[in-house]
């Protein structure tokens, strides 16, 4: 069977509502994405209730602060054992490498390099003088001295970056299907489009879980790659 890159965003409140969602879609998708919002709200516990339905888990927390607080933090999770931590490379190397040491070691620890809600005016006011592209390559490039596994990067800038480090591993979320609303992402790509120019895996929430049909969305969308 051919690997799903799809990682369906879970950005549902309850967890009851996250978990149907999760059982009715999981045949089509690879993987589930929880961010923040669900961590907080639900913590660990409600980690151990998703990976009941019996897909890799792909923990969103966007970790940044000093090394040792990121390591702690990484040790705190690895109990749930997920596939993927999002950190933020802006973080720094030391950061980075600390927090690699500190994932276990079935769990690939990817960077944040510009979220996609960043244009070149937003990096501009937090004193950031290259764009949003290049500023990209230059963190993705320190991902790569520390270790990572990969980074967290828009359809954009993954072929690109991709050709800088071969063997990486390339979060793309943001994507919109070609016929959708682009809500409120400014840069924005088809999944085939990320998939073709080198995403490993392509995160996809608001096309699946606010369809009226989130199984036939889902469908439809791994139909296309």
């Amino acid at each position: 069977m051919h690997h799903n890159p799809i990682y369906v965003a879970l950005d549902l409140p309850r967890l009851d509502a996250a978990e149907a969602l999760a059982r009715k879609v999981k045949d089509h998708v690879g993987g589930i994405k929880l961010g923040l919002e669900f961590f907080c709200a639900h913590g660990h516990h409600g980690v151990h209730e998703l990976a009941k339905v019996g897909l890799p888990i792909f923990l969103d927390l966007k970790l940044h602060d000093i090394p040792n607080t990121v390591a702690a933090a990484m040790q705190a999770i690895h109990v749930l054992q997920p596939s993927i931590v999002t950190i933020h490379a802006a973080g720094g190397r030391a950061m980075m490498e600390d927090a690699k040491a500190a994932a276990g070691e079935n769990t690939k620890v990817v960077a944040v390099t510009v979220l996609t809600s960043l244009d070149d005016d937003d990096l501009t006011s937090i004193g950031v003088s290259a764009n949003a592209h290049d500023q990209a390559l230059r963190l993705a490039d320190l991902a790569h001295s520390a270790g990572l596994d990969g980074i967290v990067c828009s359809g954009h800038e993954v072929g690109a970056i991709k050709k800088q480090w071969k063997d990486g591993f390339f979060v793309v979320p943001g994507l919109r299907l070609p016929d959708g609303s682009l809500g409120d992402q400014k840069r924005s790509v088809s999944p085939r489009m990320a998939r073709d120019a080198g995403a490993s895996v392509l995160v996809i929430g608001r096309p699946i879980t606010r369809a009226e049909d989130p199984l036939a969305a889902a469908r439809a969308i791994e139909g296309t790659l």
